[in-house]
């Protein structure tokens, strides 16, 4: 059975890795997470107590082998042999991360190591440039957005169930800015490819998108 390249960009918050997760158990096929590179990046940046210098991050993100590791329902992120699964989603991580992203050697390095892990197909990956910049020639490419009120409910939902106080308005603000930072920054900003299929996931269960994008890979393959 042919396996292809799923690329789902969008922007913060849509449900991106949790869809990538679903349907690549579905499938059977590789999940990469985009974003816990970013952050993998940024933890070990953070690591150092080194000042913000974008030179020194390149280069230390030249250095870096991130691995992911499926377990049971975790997909164990490992940075040079060091399992940083729940280090890389603190808030001080979550505060940074977007500068770190922005930088063009980090990026370039992370393209890299994104492209080796697809060459053979039967993978998924998501984030912010997937379908524009990493796999332009993905077979399938999926833009998973829902409105900022929308995920700003999802996220505040998620905090209070964790028993965390949260504030719903300024979630929102957050998520308006994160967006704002995502598309206007200079290298590989947050857009979609002019060929991917633009899915507003507002008003689906998770399910419903689950089973809409097992729907378009069906119809690819």
């Amino acid at each position: 059975m042919k396996k292809i390249v799923v690329a789902i960009d969008g922007p913060a918050g849509a449900g991106k890795s949790t869809i990538a997760k679903l349907v690549g158990e579905k499938l059977g096929y590789a999940y990469i997470d985009t974003g816990a590179m970013y952050r993998s990046v940024t933890w070990k940046f953070l690591g150092t107590g080194e000042a913000f210098d974008e030179a020194f991050i390149g280069a230390l993100s030249n250095k870096m082998i991130i691995e992911f590791k499926p377990e049971a329902k975790v997909n164990r992120v490992f940075v040079d042999g060091t399992e940083v699964t729940d280090a890389i989603r603190t808030p001080e991580v979550t505060a940074n991360v977007s500068r770190v992203a922005a930088i063009g050697a980090v990026r370039e390095a992370m393209v890299d190591q994104q492209r080796r892990m697809g060459e053979i197909g039967g993978i998924i990956m998501d984030g912010r440039d997937i379908g524009t910049v990493v796999f332009p020639n993905a077979e399938l490419k999926i833009f998973l957005t829902a409105s900022v009120e929308e995920r700003a409910s999802r996220r505040f939902k998620e905090i209070i169930a964790k028993g965390q106080e949260c504030d719903l308005e300024q979630l929102k603000q957050e998520i308006a800015a994160r967006d704002k930072a995502d598309s206007e920054r200079e290298i590989s900003p947050l857009k979609q490819a002019e060929d991917a299929i633009l899915l507003d996931s507002s008003d689906m269960t998770i399910d419903e998108v689950v089973q809409t994008i097992l729907k378009m890979v069906e119809e690819r393959l």
